[in-house]
């Protein structure tokens, strides 16, 4: 087996690749929330790199690192040309999508269905680790439909480790493919931390990190007695100001303050981007549960609302929004 290099992080603690909410101002904003959590992108597919505006589509602030880029696909020469893409772009960590159960990532025949096709996610490695020297990684769950056992898992991971891959991240449920929505695909399947658990103490030589149903520290220090790192979903985007939390925890200390410092040191960003023509409704939506459990919260987030997707609004409006909070917010 080649012994290819993982992604040193200054935390164990990362945040979920999530379509439609990790694009790059999201990921800026919680850079300022913490210094050392590793960030993914929303997942990029392989064709609409091959196709689409690359530029666009691979943009980030070099503030964000460490950053990976999260891919789906199948076709080895495509994957291969986007971990190229993605290398030459900065991105320190290519991570392959095989835990998506969307229909639209089914039919493309990548996602949570590639659980079933292992000796085609490592023919897909290999293609990559053959253009470029960023680590490869792979997000799975820990089963599928059916096939929901240890011994599933563990082949399908057994399959990966021969290409070199080191690094899963595992989101402890299975995918169900035909029945459930993508969203109920991320709480109705139970939660199985053992089975990602026994998956460490088999093969300790791996890196692997958990993903799925954390929203605290005590259940982060409790995982992290088992696996190598902790990946947060939703509870890091609709509670942003627990990226501090965790920053504190298991970071290097250097968390903002208070929720005014971050806001702070966002306009210089958002004025740039406004600047470039970006629209502040695309950057304040990522915002919106900054203040959430403060007094004022609702206020902030009404005002950003209203306001921020009007023609021309610009960073007045994040000042004015932070007038309606209380001075002790």
């Amino acid at each position: 087996m080649t012994k290819i290099a993982t992604m040193q992080m200054p935390s164990p603690i990362s945040v979920a690749p999530m379509m439609d909410w990790t694009d790059r101002h999201c990921r800026y904003f919680m850079r300022c929330l913490s210094p050392s959590v590793g960030l993914y992108t929303e997942m990029v597919t392989a064709a609409a790199l091959r196709h689409g505006d690359k530029s666009r589509l691979l943009a980030f602030d070099e503030s964000e690192h460490p950053v990976a880029l999260q891919v789906g696909g199948s076709e080895p020469a495509l994957m291969a040309d986007a971990a190229r893409l993605g290398a030459a772009a900065g991105f320190d960590e290519i991570n392959i999508n095989v835990g998506c159960p969307s229909d639209r990532v089914q039919s493309g025949q990548f996602g949570a269905c590639l659980m079933s096709k292992p000796r085609l996610v490592a023919e897909c490695i290999d293609a990559m680790h053959a253009v470029c020297d960023v680590p490869i990684t792979v997000k799975t769950r820990i089963g599928i439909d059916d096939l929901d056992n240890y011994a599933f898992l563990r082949e399908f991971v057994d399959t990966i480790v021969t290409t070199g891959c080191t690094t899963f991240v595992v989101h402890a449920r299975k995918a169900i493919l035909q029945g459930l929505s993508p969203k109920e695909n991320r709480s109705v399947p139970p939660l199985n931390y053992e089975r990602v658990y026994r998956l460490k103490d088999e093969l300790p030589e791996l890196k692997i990190i958990l993903n799925g149903g954390v929203h605290s520290i005590a259940q982060c220090e409790a995982h992290l007695q088992h696996v190598d790192g902790v990946m947060i979903g939703r509870q890091a985007y609709q509670q942003p100001w627990f990226l501090t939390e965790l920053e504190a925890a298991f970071g290097d200390g250097t968390a903002p303050n208070d929720r005014d410092e971050v806001i702070h040191d966002m306009l210089p960003y958002i004025e740039g981007e406004l600047e470039n023509g970006a629209q502040l409704k695309h950057i304040t939506r990522h915002l919106l549960g900054l203040f959430a459990g403060q007094p004022g919260a609702r206020a902030w987030r009404r005002h950003l609302s209203e306001r921020a997707h009007q023609p021309g609004a610009g960073i007045e409006v994040l000042k004015e929004a932070m007038q309606c909070l209380p001075k002790a917010a």
